[in-house]
């Protein structure tokens, strides 16, 4: 048995989880995050857990046991705690500000890169060199969070750029001049 799969799901106060279909409904207050479930995964609410079952011992089944568990188990950690990624920015002259709902971004451009935040995602700048992404939908954190990372990637020369605040940059050794030889 798929050694996440198997393992049960404790809903925690104040989170209402509702099977309805193949959906998973996950409420927290206004919070609201839904999860469409594979036909052959069967997803029970049993004493205050969620149970992830699968009907046969085959490959696919085995892959989409441990996936389900987990994309409910987001959504639960998602609403109690929430996610987040750090981005910090590099380079003289780069910095972000916030404007509103609005990241405005200064990375070497002749003009300022602006990005609304999408719905359900919160964008903080605590300092110039930093932002920080945070929502409950795992995947639209890390996605936006990638989006902003690509106006300026990191350069692999200087270090230049938007980088995840765990990211290691390995830079290159850049040309050497051969001044002098073969004159």
């Amino acid at each position: 048995m798929s050694r996440i799969g198997r393992m049960p799901i404790a809903i925690p106060a104040g989170v209402e989880v509702k099977i309805e279909d193949q959906i998973v409904t996950v409420k927290r207050g206004k919070d609201v995050l839904t999860q469409k479930i594979h036909p052959d995964m069967t997803v029970k609410i049993e004493d205050q857990n969620i149970v992830v079952s699968r009907p046969s011992d085959e490959k696919k089944h085995r892959e989409l046991h441990g996936l389900t568990r987990s994309l409910v188990n987001n959504m639960i950690v998602g609403l109690s705690e929430g996610f987040a990624k750090n981005l910090e920015i590099n380079g003289v002259g780069y910095k972000a500000a916030k404007q509103g709902k609005k990241l405005v971004l200064n990375v070497g451009f002749s003009h300022p890169i602006e990005l609304e935040e999408p719905e359900g995602i919160t964008i903080d700048v605590p300092a110039a060199n930093r932002i920080i992404v945070k929502g409950a939908d795992k995947q639209m954190v890390g996605e936006t969070a990638a989006k902003i990372r690509a106006f300026r990637k990191p350069d692999p020369y200087k270090g230049k750029g938007i980088k995840y605040d765990f990211e290691v940059l390995r830079l290159k050794e850049g040309k050497t001049g051969a001044k002098g030889k073969g004159k």
